[in-house]
C-alpha cells in the first residue's frame, strides 16, 4: 500500500512538474489587431517589462508593441494585454552608446525579428543601432534587465518619464551611485496614475545629462518633462544589470518590493519566473502531437493569466479608489478589470481553476465600492475609466456565489451590487422608469438595456441565495426588460426613439445605438432568459432558423466602420465579445451537433500560432478564455448559473487540477464528465418567477416634430408564438387626468406629451411600465435645402431636424446632431416670404476625441431670389481644437436685412493634426450642427 501511495504521489507531481511554459509563444496576438505584448511578466504580476515600438496612442499600438514595427524606443515596465484603449508604458529605460540624446527618435534603435526571442517570463532582442544585446525577465513586482554592450565606449541608460501618456508629475531621487527612486504620475486612460519605482544598477552610474525644471544634485523634478541619462565606460562584452521594483504606494513600498530579487543572477530570476508560470499553466493539462495546437492552447491560458494584476506591496499596502493608501487584510488587491469583456468567459474560467483569486477580485471590488462609492466598471490603476457599459462586477459576484466560492462578504456584495443598479446615470434613470432605454435617453441604448437586464438577473440570484424575496422579485422583473426592445414582428432587438421604433432599421447597421455591434449581434444577448428568447421567436424550430440565418448571412456590416467587429461568420463576429456565447445557443434547442460544428470552425480558423493569431483584441484574456474553455469542452453561456454548456473537446485527453488537490480527467470520446465539478453548487435555475412582464406599447408617428397636424398610432407589440396576446393599451395626453382605452389612431395639432401602458385585462393582473413620447409643433414653416451630404449615421431626423427648434445635448451619440465629414457644411433656408432678419444663430458641437471639431468659421448670406447671395457676416471660431472636453457653441451674427433666403456656410477644420490622440493622424474632421435659428 505504501509503495502504491508513493507511486501515486510521484505520478501527480510529475504532471505538475512538466514544462508547460515551453509551449507559450508570447508573439501570438502582437500582430493584426490582437494588441498583445511579447515582454517578460509573471502570472498576474505588477510588472510587465516589454519593448515599446509605438510612442503614440494609436489603436494597434495599445500594448506599446506591434509586430509590424522595426524600431524599439525602449523598455517600459507596465503594459496592457489586448485592450482597445492606450495606457501604461511607465518607467521607460533605453540603453545606448556614445553621446546620449533625449530625442526618442535619436535614442531609438532598429531591430530584427530574427534577433528577437520571447517565452514565458523572458524576452531578448538585439538593438542594431547601438549594437547592444538586451535580455529581460521579471518577478511579480520587479523587472530585471541585462544589457550586453558589444563594443567599447560610453554606455548610457536613458530614463524617459515623458514616454507615451502625459506626465503630470515626475521626480527622481539619487540615493547613491547605484540606486535611484522615481515617481511617475501620469494621465491617459487612467486620469491620475501613480507609479513609484526603485531602480538599482549592479555598477555605479554617473548622471551626465538631465532635462527637467529643477536640477539639484540629488533631486530632479518636472511636472511636464523629466529625462535623465546615466553613463559608464564599458569594454566590449561588458554588461550592466538593472533591477526596477514598482509600487503604487510610495518609495518605501518600492524599496520593500525590491527585496523580491536579492541577488544579481539573471538566470535564477528567469527560471523562477518560468516556475511561476508552470505552477499556473499546469492547472489544465492537455496533450497533443500537434505542437502548434499546444502552443495556441498554452499561450491562450497564459494570456488569461496576465491580468488582473497584483496592485499591492509585499506588506499588503495599496492605493485605493479614493487615492489614499490602505492596508489589505485577508485578501490581495488587484487592478485592471476589463469587466465588459471578461465577465463572459475569463472570470468563469477563474471560478474553475482559481477560486482564491476570484475571492480576492471580489474583495477588491468591495473595497472600491467602499472607497469610491460604486463597484468597478473598467478599473485601471485605481482609476475608474467608465469605459464600456453595464455593471458587470455583479456577474462576477453572482457567479462566485452560486458556485459556492467563499472568502468574501455575501451581504456586502449584494449591497454593493444593488447600489450599482439603483444609480441614475448612463441611462439607468430611464431604464428604471420606463423599462428600457431610448435613443432620446442615452447612446448605446439597446446594448445598455439588454446588458442591464442580465446584470439585474444576476442581482436577483444573489437576493434569492440570501433570502431577500422582495429584492428577488424586483430584479427578476427588471431582468425581463429585454422584451421592451424586442420587435416581435421583425424578430430583432432594436432601438426605440420617442416611444416608437427608430426607422429606418437595418439589422446589419453598426451605429451608436449599440456597443461595438449591430442588431444581429445583440438580438441574442438574453443569457438570463434563453427559454423566453426561444419562445419569443415562436419556438425551437424558428429559433434555430434565426440562428442559422445569422451564421449564413453575408459577412458584411453596414453603417459605421467598427474596427472591433472582426472574425465574421455571417453576422456572428468572433473578434468582439457580444458574439462569444452564440454558437452554444444551439444546445438549448437540442442541436448540439451545430454547436460542435461552429465551435470547431472557430477553434480551427480564428486562433493561430503566429503574430496575427488572434482574430480580434485579446481584451485582457477574454478572447483566449473562450479558446481555453471551448477546447476543454465547456462554456459559461450564463455566468450566474452553476452549470456549464458542453461541446466536443478539442483534445483527446484533458486533466484539470483544482485548488483542493482534486483532479478530473476528460476524455474526448466520453462527454459525461463535462458538466463537472463545482464545489457546493447552488442551482437557482428551477426557481419560478411569478410575473412575466408585458412589453410596453409602441407609440408611432412620422416624426418628432410637425407643421400642422400629426397622426399618432399605437401597437401593443405583444406576440405569443406568432399570435397577438389579449391585451389593451391605455393612454392619456398631457393635461388629462385619466387614462383612456386606445382603440384607433388619432391626430394632434399642438406640441404635447403622450403617456401609454398596456394591460393584460381590466382587472390589471399584469400591466407594463408607463412610457411617454413628446411631439413638437415647429415654430416656423421654413424649409431647408442642404447642399452638403450628411453622414447617414448622424442625420438628426433628416433636413428638417435643423429647423425644428429642438437643441441637441452634449451627448451627440443620442442622434440629435447632423454630422458632415471631409466637407464644408452649406444649406439654404427658404423663409417662405421676405422677412426682416435681426439675428442668425447656428449651433455646433466639438468633441475632439471623436474627431468632431468646430468649424474654422461660419458665413451667413442673404438673398431674395435664391440665386444671388450677399454675405452679411463671418464669425470666426474661438474654441481651442485641443480642448478635449465636449463644447457647445452658438455662432451668432446680428444683422439688419430683409430677405426671403438665407445661406449658411461652415468651413470644415480639415485633416486632423499630428497632436491629435486619434488614429490615423491624417483622418478627416467632422462638423456637427443641430439647429439654425433666425430671429
Amino acid at each position: 500500500m505504501r509503495n502504491f501511495l508513493l507511486s501515486l504521489f510521484f505520478f501527480v507531481n510529475l504532471a505538475w512538474s512538466q514544462d508547460y511554459a515551453k509551449h507559450v509563444n508570447p508573439f501570438i496576438g502582437t500582430g493584426g489587431h490582437g494588441h498583445t505584448f511579447p515582454g517578460a511578466t509573471t502570472p498576474y504580476g505588477m510588472v510587465q517589462l516589454s519593448p515599446d515600438t509605438r510612442i503614440d496612442g494609436s489603436w494597434d499600438g495599445c500594448s506599446g508593441y506591434h509586430y509590424s514595427d522595426s524600431i524599439i524606443y525602449g523598455f517600459s515596465h507596465t503594459h496592457l494585454n489586448g485592450t482597445g484603449v492606450s495606457d501604461y508604458g511607465d518607467i521607460l529605460l533605453m540603453p545606448t552608446m556614445g553621446e546620449p540624446s533625449f530625442d526618442n527618435k535619436v535614442y531609438a534603435s532598429s531591430f530584427s525579428h530574427t534577433n528577437e526571442k520571447a517565452s514565458a517570463g523572458f524576452y531578448s532582442v538585439k538593438l542594431d543601432k547601438h549594437n547592444i544585446d538586451v535580455r529581460l525577465t521579471a518577478s511579480t513586482r520587479v523587472g530585471f534587465h541585462e544589457y550586453t554592450f558589444n563594443q567599447e565606449g560610453q554606455a548610457n541608460i536613458i530614463l524617459d518619464l515623458n514616454h507615451r501618456d502625459k506626465l503630470l508629475e515626475g521626480e527622481v531621487r539619487i540615493v547613491n551611485p547605484t540606486t535611484i527612486e522615481v515617481l511617475r504620475r501620469s494621465e491617459a486612460w487612467a486620469r491620475d496614475q501613480y507609479v513609484y519605482a526603485r531602480i538599482e544598477f549592479n555598477v555605479p552610474m554617473k548622471i551626465n545629462n538631465a532635462r527637467g525644471k529643477n536640477k539639484p544634485k540629488e533631486l530632479y523634478r518636472g511636472d511636464d518633462e523629466l529625462k535623465i541619462s546615466f553613463s559608464k565606460p564599458v569594454k566590449k562584452g561588458g554588461k550592466i544589470l538593472v533591477k526596477v521594483a514598482l509600487s503604487p504606494t510610495g518609495y518605501e513600498g518600492a524599496k520593500l518590493n525590491s527585496t523580491e530579487i536579492k541577488h544579481w543572477d539573471f538566470e535564477k530570476v528567469h527560471q523562477d519566473a518560468v516556475q511561476l508560470w508552470n505552477n499556473e499553466l499546469s492547472k489544465i493539462e492537455v496533450n497533443s502531437d500537434d505542437k502548434n495546437k499546444l502552443a495556441i492552447f498554452y499561450t491562450a491560458l497564459y494570456h488569461t493569466m496576465m491580468q488582473p494584476n497584483i496592485a499591492q506591496d509585499m506588506d499588503g499596502k495599496y492605493r485605493g479608489r479614493d487615492n489614499q493608501i490602505h492596508q489589505a487584510e485577508g485578501f490581495e488587491y488587484y487592478t485592471v478589470f476589463s469587466l465588459w469583456d471578461t465577465f463572459r468567459g475569463a472570470h468563469p474560467l477563474y471560478t474553475l481553476i482559481d477560486k482564491k483569486r476570484t475571492s480576492d477580485y471580489i474583495n477588491t471590488f468591495l473595497k472600491q465600492y467602499e472607497q469610491g462609492g460604486r463597484l468597478p466598471v473598467w478599473e485601471l490603476a485605481s482609476n475608474e475609466t467608465d469605459c464600456m457599459i453595464g455593471y458587470h462586477s455583479v456577474s462576477v459576484i453572482a457567479d462566485a456565489m452560486v458556485k459556492g466560492i467563499e472568502g468574501f462578504d455575501y451581504e456586502k456584495a449584494f449591497e454593493a451590487s444593488k447600489a450599482s443598479a439603483m444609480r441614475d446615470v448612463l441611462g439607468l434613470e430611464a431604464y428604471k422608469k420606463n423599462g428600457f432605454i431610448s435613443i432620446d435617453d442615452d447612446h448605446e441604448s439597446v446594448s445598455k438595456t439588454v446588458e442591464y437586464a442580465y446584470d439585474d438577473w444576476c442581482i436577483a440570484q444573489m437576493a434569492l441565495l440570501l433570502g431577500k424575496q422582495e429584492d428577488y422579485q424586483y430584479f427578476m422583473k427588471r431582468s425581463q426588460n429585454w422584451k421592451n426592445l424586442f420587435d416581435w414582428e421583425k424578430g430583432f432587438i432594436r432601438p426605440k426613439k420617442n416611444g416608437g421604433w427608430d426607422k429606418p432599421f437595418d439589422p446589419r447597421e453598426v451605429n451608436n445605438n449599440f456597443t461595438e455591434g449591430n442588431a444581429w449581434q445583440y438580438t441574442f444577448f438574453v443569457p438570463q432568459d434563453i427559454q423566453g428568447m426561444i419562445h419569443a421567436y415562436g419556438g425551437p424550430e424558428k429559433f434555430e432558423a434565426k440562428l442559422d440565418a445569422m451564421f449564413n448571412s453575408e459577412s458584411k456590416t453596414t453603417g459605421r466602420e467598427q474596427v472591433d467587429v472582426t472574425g465574421l461568420i455571417g453576422q456572428y463576429a468572433h473578434g468582439n465579445e457580444p458574439s462569444h456565447h452564440m454558437a452554444y445557443l444551439y444546445n438549448y434547442i437540442g442541436k448540439p451537433e451545430k454547436t460542435n460544428e461552429k465551435v470547431k470552425y472557430i477553434l480551427d480558423n480564428f486562433y493561430k500560432n503566429s503574430p496575427d493569431g488572434l482574430i480580434g483584441n485579446e481584451d485582457c484574456g477574454q478572447m483566449s478564455a473562450w479558446y481555453v474553455l471551448s477546447s476543454i469542452g465547456i462554456y459559461a453561456v450564463t455566468p450566474g448559473v452553476a452549470k456549464w454548456q458542453t461541446v466536443k473537446p478539442n483534445f483527446d485527453k484533458i486533466k484539470i487540477h483544482f485548488e483542493n488537490d482534486k483532479t478530473i480527467d476528460i476524455i474526448n470520446k466520453d462527454n459525461s464528465k463535462l458538466g463537472f465539478f463545482i464545489e457546493r453548487p447552488i442551482d437557482t435555475s428551477d426557481y419560478y418567477y411569478s410575473r412575466t412582464i408585458l412589453p410596453v406599447p409602441v407609440i408611432q408617428a412620422e416624426s418628432k416634430s410637425f407643421k400642422d397636424k400629426l397622426l399618432i398610432s399605437m401597437d401593443s407589440n405583444n406576440l405569443d408564438n406568432g399570435k397577438y396576446r389579449e391585451c389593451m393599451i391605455f393612454y392619456k395626453i398631457d393635461g388629462q387626468n385619466e387614462f383612456s382605452l386606445y382603440t384607433k389612431p388619432f391626430e394632434i395639432s399642438n406640441s404635447t406629451k403622450i403617456y401609454a401602458f398596456t394591460k393584460q385585462d381590466l382587472e390589471g393582473r399584469n400591466e407594463s411600465d408607463t412610457i411617454s413620447a413628446t411631439f413638437f409643433k415647429k415654430p416656423n414653416n421654413y424649409t431647408i435645402d442642404i447642399k452638403s451630404k450628411y453622414n447617414p449615421q448622424y442625420h438628426a431626423g433628416g433636413p428638417e431636424g435643423l429647423l425644428d427648434g429642438i437643441l441637441g445635448s452634449e451627448n451627440w451619440r443620442k442622434g440629435d446632431w447632423q454630422g458632415y465629414q471631409s466637407q464644408d457644411f452649406e444649406a439654404v433656408i427658404d423663409l417662405q416670404k421676405e422677412t426682416k432678419i435681426k439675428k442668425i444663430s447656428t449651433h455646433f458641437l466639438q468633441d475632439t476625441r471623436a474627431w468632431i471639431l468646430m468649424p474654422t468659421e461660419v458665413e451667413f448670406y442673404t438673398s431674395n431670389d435664391g440665386k444671388n447671395f450677399i454675405k452679411v457676416a463671418t464669425i470666426q471660431n474661438s474654441v481651442d481644437p485641443k480642448e478635449y472636453e465636449v463644447v457647445l457653441k452658438d455662432f451668432t451674427a446680428s444683422v439688419q436685412a430683409k430677405a426671403k433666403y438665407l445661406k449658411v456656410v461652415a468651413k470644415n477644420f480639415g485633416k486632423l493634426p499630428e497632436w491629435h490622440q486619434g488614429h490615423p493622424y491624417d483622418g478627416d474632421a467632422f462638423i456637427f450642427i443641430d439647429e439654425i435659428t433666425v430671429n
